[in-house]
Order: structure tokens, then sequence, then C-alpha cells
């Protein structure tokens, strides 16, 4: 009487093995971590004064050196974009808002971000706080957290009235999970 009874528990459960779909596959709690000399360096064409302007911001990101557990292979990537910004000037460096960025990563597979941002300025110190998720490519699903910093001291001087801003770098980390 058991086996019989075993047996069918082992096609219904064959059978509902079939019937339900398979799950996306996750990547595992603090999948990818990216060290420095992960950076970022956005420019400003034309360099920020104290005086509101449209200018054309240039951000380059690169991370690595980076480890992944769920794809080894994984080791640096890269982000690029150029947006056009009306009414930017030093003054406005500090705050918040929100982005989308595709990382293009050293295997050629990409991750679009959808992020938020915080920067701040305190003493000499600019400071980039990121949150987010991986919306698609590898890593979907992940959540995304990066804290870079660098310094200030042109932004100051700008907002100073002494002098411009071409660029800001910062150095920092990456992870996701």
């Amino acid at each position: 009487m058991i086996r019989p009874v075993l047996a069918a528990l082992t096609v219904l459960a064959a059978t509902c093995a079939l019937l339900i779909p398979a799950l996306p596959a996750q990547a595992a709690p603090g999948d990818l971590v990216c060290l420095p000399p992960t950076s970022s360096t956005v420019t400003y064409t034309p360099a920020l004064t104290t005086t509101p302007q449209t200018v054309t911001i240039k951000t380059t990101n690169l991370f690595g050196p980076c480890t992944s557990t769920s794809n080894p292979t994984i080791t640096s990537g890269t982000f690029t974009g150029s947006y056009l910004v009306p009414n930017r000037s030093c003054l406005t460096l500090a705050g918040s808002g929100t982005s989308t960025s595709t990382i293009t990563w050293n295997t050629g597979q990409t991750s679009t971000l959808s992020l938020n941002y915080t920067t701040t300025i305190a003493g000499a110190v600019y400071t980039s706080i990121i949150t987010g998720v991986v919306s698609s490519g590898l890593f979907a699903g992940d959540s995304v957290v990066s804290n870079q910093t660098g310094p200030a001291t042109d932004v100051l001087l700008c907002t100073a009235g002494l002098g411009t801003v071409s660029s800001i770098y910062t150095v920092g980390t990456i992870t996701f999970a």
C-alpha cells in the first residue's frame, strides 16, 4: 500500500515541477563588490561659476577591481554619459535626485541601474551617496549602494566667488546585493 502511494506522490511532484515556471536567477547577497580605485569623474563645460548657466555634464565611472560570487568573470566595468543641464552653478552641486545608468562590464554584459543620489559638501570633502536597484540586465533585482568621496577645494573657492569648477573626481565603492 505504501509503495503505490509513494509512486503516486513522486509522479505528482514531478508533474508539478514541470508546470511551475522557473523563477529568474537572482544574484546572491553581497554578490558584487567594486573597491577603490572605483571612481567617478564629472566634467562641466563650460566650467561652473556662481552664475547659473546651461552646461554639458559628462560623467565617466570606472568600476574595479570588482569581485562577484555569482559571476567570477566580472572584474571591472564602465559607464559614460553626457547631459545638457540648465541652471547649473557651483552653488547647486549639493543636493539629491534620480538617475538611470547602464554599466558595461568587462565581459560585454550590461546592468541598468535606477538610482537615487545625494551629494553633500562638508569641510573640503565632496560626498556622493547612491542607492537603488539593478532594473535590468546582469544582477537584475539586486540593490545597489555606492559611497564616493573627493576633494571639494574647487567647489569651495567657486562658492566664495574665487574660481570655477571644471570637474569633480571621487573615489569609493559600489556593492550589489
